[in-house]
């Protein structure tokens, strides 16, 4: 597509014009594999540090039961098949997204999670929660990337990475 010209450019706009243009096309030389890699990365970590804090070594805390029964109360699951699927799913889904193993699916489980989180414990934390979504739908929807073991192993080649 050819720009437009502007009869009403001067020097200095379209100094700034081309600073733009350069700006934007040394962004567009950012790999996509290491965005998908950091899209995987950063929401892994969020979901892994909570993970740890409803554990101690193998066992569920005591405190995590009580906070699936008060504070994150759910309207369809009780408390402690809450409790155990929660902690399970906050150990094993970021590592597989770190790994890229599975990655759609453990994106996709996490998205879920961040949902139920968003609808029905903390509602006011859109925001936050808005960006963990924004970076499992990059897995989702675009896959892993190549530095992932389902790329490796060529398990997800339907995406762009």
């Amino acid at each position: 597509m050819t720009p437009v010209p502007d009869l009403h450019e001067t020097p200095q706009t379209a100094s700034l014009r081309e600073l733009i243009r350069r700006a934007n096309a040394l962004a567009g030389q950012i790999p996509a594999d290491i965005v998908a890699l950091m899209a995987r990365v950063f929401p892994a970590v969020v979901f892994w540090m909570s993970a740890r804090t409803k554990v101690e070594g193998l066992t569920i805390k005591d405190s995590t039961y009580f906070l699936f029964e008060q504070v994150y109360a759910l309207p369809l699951i009780p408390p402690v098949p809450a409790a155990i699927l929660a902690t399970v799913a906050e150990h094993l889904l970021p590592v597989l997204l770190v790994l890229g193993l599975f990655a759609r699916l453990s994106a996709l489980g996490l998205l879920i999670m961040t949902a139920v989180i968003q609808l029905f414990v903390f509602p006011d934390a859109w925001v936050t929660h808005g960006l963990w979504a924004v970076a499992l739908m990059v897995t989702l929807t675009h896959g892993p990337g190549r530095l992932s073991l389902d790329h490796l192993w060529r398990l997800d080649r339907a995406g762009k990475g």
